[in-house]
């Protein structure tokens, strides 16, 4: 199939891009940077999603759009709350309009568990707003549409806004982590192949006219986590547990009672929780260390 993603770039685009492309399908990307891991076979598209010429341009021809463009941070959302409108809301009605004047088979939108809530700050309500848009382009226009609601995401490419990024950055860093939250916060973390290789599935057409959950399966609290980089490091680290009410981050979960209904998907095989932190520390551990000479497994200054 001809597979354009909006946000092709960034962190989980890019994961998706790879697996649309090993799958056999034609990908072009549009974001407002060049993707640094733009394949052979790939096309990229350089602009800006509120570009209505560019979001025609890059949906005419196609079959599946993916929408993985805009502010997906939740404490640059709050600082930017009319950013995150222009980027999220109105970038994403940008492209279902192209969508619909282009006669997409199927518009797939990277959405947040924290729809469900009352947490998440502006990013939840830019992801609501959105939602209920898609859903109304369906019922008006029959534009069919799959929602996918991703759970916390890490794993290669991610940047340190990410938060096990940013953990285990600060432990290497500076033997110390800041959390804005409770020991007791539970979350289940998703490698970003995981999360990539299940989005997959929902080509399939079971998946059309769907709100899915692309979560992982082993919840863990934070303070087990923290625990579970000490042991990793083999040292103490010092968790200065901060107390945000703006944060807008959920505690134990992000539901409260709301009339939608998510399928969850996890993929039979997983990346381990654990092996996936040790390739996250092995990253920053040389990105830390750049510019040193390694001897005996030790990076040594000049």
């Amino acid at each position: 199939m001809n597979i354009t993603v909006f946000g092709g770039s960034g962190f989980l685009g890019s994961h998706i891009c790879d697996k649309l492309s090993g799958a056999g399908h034609c990908v072009t990307i549009v974001d407002r940077r060049p993707s640094p891991w733009l394949r052979a076979d790939q096309k990229m598209i350089v602009g800006d999603i509120l570009d209505e010429k560019i979001a025609d341009e890059a949906t005419r021809g196609v079959d599946v759009v993916f929408n993985y463009a805009g502010i997906a941070d939740i404490g640059e959302a709050n600082a930017r709350p009319l950013d995150t409108a222009r980027a999220n809301v109105m970038g994403n009605l940008t492209v279902l309009e192209a969508c619909r004047k282009n006669d997409i088979k199927r518009y797939v939108f990277a959405s947040s568990l924290y729809v469900y809530g009352k947490s998440g700050g502006f990013y939840r309500c830019s992801k609501q707003a959105c939602e209920i848009y898609i859903e109304n382009y369906h019922a008006t226009y029959n534009l069919p549409y799959t929602i996918l609601r991703y759970g916390s995401l890490y794993g290669p490419r991610a940047d340190r806004r990410n938060a096990i990024q940013r953990f285990v950055y600060e432990a290497l860093s500076k033997g110390e982590i800041t959390y804005y939250g409770s020991p007791e916060a539970l979350r289940e973390y998703v490698h970003v192949d995981d999360a990539s290789e299940a989005t997959l599935k929902i080509l399939e057409p079971e998946f059309a006219n769907q709100n899915i959950i692309i979560s992982g399966n082993q919840p863990m609290r934070v303070g087990d986590l923290f625990r579970m980089l000490e042991e990793m490091l083999g040292t103490k680290l010092k968790i200065n547990y901060e107390h945000d009410p703006a944060s807008g981050h959920y505690q134990i979960t992000p539901y409260s009672f709301m009339p939608k209904i998510g399928r969850k998907l996890v993929p039979p095989l997983t990346v381990d929780l654990g092996q996936g932190i040790l390739r996250v520390m092995e990253e920053e551990h040389k990105a830390i260390n750049t510019g040193k000479d390694e001897e005996g497994g030790r990076y040594l200054a000049e």
